[in-house]
């Protein structure tokens, strides 16, 4: 079955454990995009820390941002779809890291926002500019521009580790996810990459059939079992592995040049 889209999951799966992009996964990208192969980037990041990426492919397109909570144009950062939420909706996940002292920030589909800004650690802000966000002090719900898309607790993996098995006698309105080792994701309902993905295959005419999709996470699953094809990387964990059709090398291995040769130019 020929493909005509890619969706590729970022930290974990494209990118190297140091965030670096390999000249060999680029230069496959860029072959699949030659042959007229629409590359779209699906991630836990916000635009700001998604589109230098494909300016460094040298491509533009679509990248699904926050999980699926915010899709976005790269030409005029047009924002094709999104999914928000509001106070009130958030009160009881904003109560729960005020009580237990969790350090979580609020993004909006553009720009990252804390609560506490003066209390950043050294070791908070080189982990925000290892994913080349700067952060903003929070300015109060009634200052805020735009719409709440996505809500991100962090710490130490043991403890968000209690915290996600905490939150799981929670009854949900909206959705949480682990997103990796050190993030839980709280976001609308129906804010997931698959539903991006779907909606974006809706947009573009094309069956989910000829779509390949690549990721590491529990965030990635949805995307994952939508395709036509879904892929996991050899860093995945074992239940992710299960789930997908097939499971390619770790993303330090270069693993999306090697899904993407054996099922988009072979």
């Amino acid at each position: 079955m020929k493909m005509k889209m890619v969706a590729l999951d970022m930290d974990g799966t494209l990118l190297c454990d140091d965030h670096s992009l390999s000249p060999q996964n680029a230069a496959t990208i860029k072959e699949c995009s030659n042959q007229g192969i629409e590359i779209v980037l699906c991630t836990g990041r916000s635009p700001s820390s998604t589109l230098p990426y494909l300016d460094e492919l040298g491509l533009d397109g679509v990248v699904i941002t926050h999980n699926g909570a915010a899709t976005i144009q790269s030409i005029g950062r047009k924002v094709l779809h999104a999914f928000s939420m509001n106070r009130e909706e958030l009160e009881p996940y904003l109560a729960f890291c005020e009580e237990r002292d969790i350090h979580y920030d609020l993004n909006t589909t553009f720009d990252l926002f804390v609560t506490r800004y003066e209390e950043l650690t050294p070791e908070m802000l080189g982990l925000y500019a290892q994913f080349r966000i700067e952060p903003k002090s929070f300015p109060g719900w009634e200052q805020l521009e735009s719409p709440v898309v996505k809500m991100t607790m962090s710490g130490e993996k043991e403890r968000m580790d209690l915290l996600e098995e905490e939150l799981k006698a929670w009854d949900h309105k909206l959705q949480c996810i682990r997103s990796g080792d050190y993030f839980i994701d709280v976001m609308h309902a129906e804010a997931t990459k698959g539903n991006a993905l779907k909606e974006l295959s809706r947009i573009r005419e094309i069956d989910r059939d000829h779509i390949l999709a690549i990721g590491n996470y529990y965030n990635d699953l949805t995307m994952i079992q939508f395709a036509g094809v879904g892929i996991a990387m050899d860093n995945s964990p074992d239940d992710i592995k299960e789930l997908a059709d097939d499971v390619t090398l770790s993303n330090n291995d270069g693993g999306v040049h090697a899904a993407l040769v054996k099922y988009v130019l072979s």
